[in-house]
């Protein structure tokens, strides 16, 4: 896949996920623009060590609506453009309903929605702008399999994943028009650094055997993924959901 000289932004892409994906984007070609919030020295790290040139990275709280639409702003003007938004920050909150209070469990809900999907929505409307009147673009959303099957321990984490990807098809549907393609990438658990204690933890095995490869993804697969529905000639694809959690979960 070519991305030369396209204009990427990669939200929460200081570590995890979001620094492969934008490591991915960078060996093709792509000059990468990589959001932080509070991972500062990750992020202007991991631009020093993405291949090619022009990458920067740029400090936002997706909590706030005027930063979501300044970070953007700022992207475009050092850019000139912005081809591809890839909507990766996510927080996760432990809150199971039968443990926390109603103080925690309104917290949990709130931050979880408005970072996760509100967030994520008010990048898209922003970036959509843009790329409206530069003849079209890509936005491809992380979501989860955890939309589909439920989160127990963290149910505002599935719902709003569950929202993302509602949300990405009736943007599809509503942004065709201008040639801005929108997708969805779904995983599983991803060996990173967030998750390292969970998989090393008493859980980590039975985990792993929810897959039948035994193991749980590599977040250079994901990426790929997430590099696929963001290129060209997979226009018919838009609104598409794509599952990478390894048969851990399969739905009808």
């Amino acid at each position: 896949m070519d991305f030369t000289n396209k204009k990427i932004l990669i939200t929460g892409a200081g570590r995890g996920l979001g620094k492969v994906i934008a490591f991915e984007f960078a060996k093709a070609g792509a000059h990468v623009a990589v959001h932080f919030n509070t991972s500062k020295q990750e992020a202007e790290l991991a631009v020093l060590e993405l291949e090619g040139e022009n990458h920067f990275s740029i400090q936002a709280d997706l909590k706030d609506p005027d930063a979501v639409k300044a970070l953007l702003d700022i992207v475009v003007e050092r850019f000139g453009k912005i081809d591809i938004l890839v909507n990766n920050a996510a927080v996760i909150l432990y809150h199971p309903i039968a443990e926390v209070s109603y103080e925690e469990w309104q917290k949990a809900w709130d931050e979880t929605i408005t970072v996760n999907l509100k967030a994520a929505a008010n990048l898209s409307f922003c970036a959509a702008q843009e790329m409206k009147n530069t003849g079209g673009g890509r936005i491809v959303n992380v979501s989860s399999r955890g939309a589909f099957r439920g989160e127990p321990d963290m149910p505002a984490y599935g719902a709003s994943k569950a929202g993302m990807n509602a949300m990405s098809q009736s943007l599809a549907m509503a942004l065709a028009k201008w040639n801005i393609f929108v997708g969805t990438v779904a995983p599983g658990f991803i060996e990173t650094d967030r998750v390292a204690p969970i998989l090393n933890g008493e859980r980590g095995e039975d985990i792993k055997k929810q897959s039948p490869l035994g193991r749980v993804a590599r977040p250079e697969e994901v990426a790929r993924g997430v590099l696929f529905l963001a290129s060209e000639g997979t226009e018919f694809m838009t609104g598409a959901i794509l599952d990478i959690n390894g048969a851990s979960y399969l739905r009808s």
